[in-house]
Parts: C-alpha cells; structure tokens; sequence
C-alpha cells in the first residue's frame, strides 16, 4: 500500500509530460487549434440577413465559388483590430467574404458597420449562435475559408492578421479557385 502512494503520483505525472511533449512537437503552432471540419463539407445552414430582415442566405447560393465565412461580432474586441484587415481584403476582391454576425444585438452590429465599414458580401445573424455551434466556434473571430464544393479547406480562430491572410489565406485561395 506504501508504494501505490508512490506510484499513482508518478503515473499522472507521466500521463501530463506526454500531454506536453505531444503539444510541443516541432513544427505544430500552439496557437492553431485543429478543427474535424477541415476537409468536411461545410454545415447547412438558413439565416435572415443582419441588414435586410426580409431575406435570408444560405451557403447553397455559393455553390461554384471559394468564399471565406467571417465570424464576428460588436462587442468583440478581437474582431475590431482584424476588422481592417478585412476591409482591405474586400476591397481587394481576392475572394467573397459573408458575415456571420454571432449571439450580438442587431441594432449593436448595424452601428458597428456604420462606424467600422462593412467588408462582407452578405451579413447574417446567428443571434442564437446556432450555426456557430455547428460550425464548431470557440470564440469571435474566427473564420473559415470554403472551397467551390463547399468543403472547409482552412480554419483560423482569433483575428486574422497580415501573415496569415498573406501566407496561408491568398495563396489557399488562388489554388482553390483555378
């Protein structure tokens, strides 16, 4: 009975060096959390329009084109320091960008854009966050680049920055697309 005393200690911590060792493998970024929807067909969804309460979109209406789903939202800190970022990339046109406007307040998002600029094609609201379930969010922003399929090619949570949509974003587009 002594030596169990000894021996559970030395087993947890065995287990946890693993667990570490396994995270910091050489070439694996901390920061990128793997998603089981890459390479999966992108969820169905319906949702109204954040500024056209009449309409609703669906990603059917994508179908043939590579587009990049924004997660977003007003009170999102994050969301406002990549937010130029992606003004820049509309303005561009180096592919499609649709809001997903996620658990906010409608009246909240609209003086958002009004005060930031709007970037995207077409804005919906997941005030339920349903669709951000399904997409498997953790927090906004995060964003989803989606091929002519409708397969998810590549995921990035947290604000996109100049590196990513530089190195890894436009060059997965332009590979999407020919």
């Amino acid at each position: 009975m002594r030596g169990l005393r000894f021996v559970v200690p030395v087993a947890v911590f065995a287990v946890i060096a693993v667990f570490l060792l396994l995270g910091l493998k050489p070439g694996r970024d901390p920061k990128e959390i793997p998603s089981p929807l890459i390479g999966k067909p992108a969820p169905a969804f319906e949702l109204p329009s954040l500024l056209d309460s009449s309409g609703t979109w669906s990603p059917q209406s994508m179908q043939g084109k590579v587009w990049l789903l924004n997660v977003w939202a007003s009170w999102c800190v994050p969301c406002l320091a990549e937010h130029p970022l992606l003004l820049e990339l509309g303005r561009a046109g180096v592919v499609p960008i649709i809001g997903l406007n996620y658990k906010d307040d409608q009246s909240a998002a609209k003086a958002w854009l009004s005060k930031h600029g709007n970037p995207y094609g077409q804005i919906l609201s997941d005030r339920g966050g349903r669709v951000g379930f399904d997409y498997g969010v953790y927090g906004v922003p995060e964003s989803f680049l989606i091929d002519r399929q409708g397969v998810i090619r590549f995921k990035h949570v947290g604000p996109l920055n100049e590196d990513v949509i530089r190195s890894r974003l436009i060059p997965l587009v332009r590979e999407l697309s020919k």
